[in-house]
């Protein structure tokens, strides 16, 4: 009897392992949808609409983006969160959503950290140090030095309080001991249209928005925000570089899943994800976007990164006041 009851006890315990993988061998069974927080149109979406395109290619079975727009992308993250945990429901996320967001929406119905599992790294985008053609500086520590022998009268714009921009500013400022005045507008195209027409003189925007501005000479460009210069204007050093260590300021998209997916799900689409990445045709596509494709992380490292990304960016919040009801 009791040999009976070890054998059968066995027996369960192999079925319950070995559900999972089974799960995932056959994934995906039915359509599987994208959830983009955001309306149809913005990076996010661009991210989300070439992602569940090439997966669908990928896994013969579509993925169908579903825009879940309002309150800055919070009302569609939630129905992210409260989804089903049986790999059907993917979020594209971003840096705004899963690490600005938590810290200027007081009440949210989520945890970006406890109630998501990351999956996958997809893309990053620096930003762009620009400023007025009038401002008498060719570089980075000639910009510094001229903002310092003036505090308070010069001027940034973004595209609002509490924006990527606005906070990238922030920690501009603090990272170099410079008073440059903030000045947020109602969207990026008003506050690029400010800095274009001399009424602001620098910004922080992402460089597929400005880069050719400034290469038309309607805009001076003086570095990146990233770590590594990028392939789109390799001429331009990073601001770190230029002489500000330490300074790495990027947006990033990246796939993300309800809490408590099985791993070997969690598995399964980063490895095909990370397989289509690599796909020439689909690294062009983010490419033309100003982005750089990410292959390089695994599930357990890109939750690591989303982690110090939360941390960094609840610094850069708290230090600007920003907060939104």
């Amino acid at each position: 009897m009791k040999a009976v009851t070890v054998l059968t006890l066995a027996g369960a315990l192999a079925a319950a392992f070995a559900a999972p993988f089974a799960a995932a061998q056959t994934y995906p069974a039915k359509p599987v949808r994208m959830i983009v927080p955001l309306s149809p149109g913005g990076a996010v979406d661009v991210a989300g609409r070439l992602v569940a395109r090439s997966l669908s290619e990928r896994w013969g079975t579509q993925v169908v983006v579903e825009n879940r727009p309002g309150a800055g992308g919070t009302v569609g993250t939630a129905v992210a969160a409260k989804a089903a945990p049986d790999g059907y429901t993917l979020l594209m996320g971003s840096s705004t959503l899963m690490s600005v967001n938590p810290h200027l929406y007081p009440k949210l119905a989520y945890d970006t950290v406890r109630d998501f599992t990351p999956v996958a790294l997809v893309a990053s985008t620096p930003l762009l140090l620009v400023v007025h053609p009038s401002v008498p500086v060719r570089n980075l520590k000639q910009f510094v030095a001229f903002a310092k022998g003036q505090p308070g009268a010069l001027n940034y714009s973004s595209s609002g309080n509490g924006s990527t921009g606005h906070l990238a500013g922030e920690m501009f400022r603090r990272a170099t001991g410079t008073n440059i005045v903030h000045v947020p507008h109602s969207g990026s195209a008003p506050a690029l249209v400010s800095l274009m027409s001399g009424e602001t003189q620098m910004m922080l925007p992402t460089i597929s928005a400005a880069l050719s501005q400034a290469r038309s000479g309607r805009l001076r460009a003086l570095a990146v925000t990233s770590q590594r210069r990028v392939d789109a204007a390799p001429e331009l050093p990073t601001v770190a570089e230029a002489g500000v260590p330490g300074f790495d300021v990027e947006i990033w998209s990246g796939v993300f899943m309800p809490a408590n997916v099985p791993r070997e799900l969690v598995t399964r689409v980063h490895g095909d994800l990370m397989d289509q990445l690599k796909q020439p045709a689909l690294r062009k596509a983010f490419v033309e976007q100003g982005a750089s494709v990410v292959t390089r992380d695994t599930p357990e490292q890109f939750a690591s990164y989303v982690k110090t990304e939360w941390a960094k960016w609840g610094r850069a919040v708290k230090e600007s006041g920003a907060q939104i009801d």
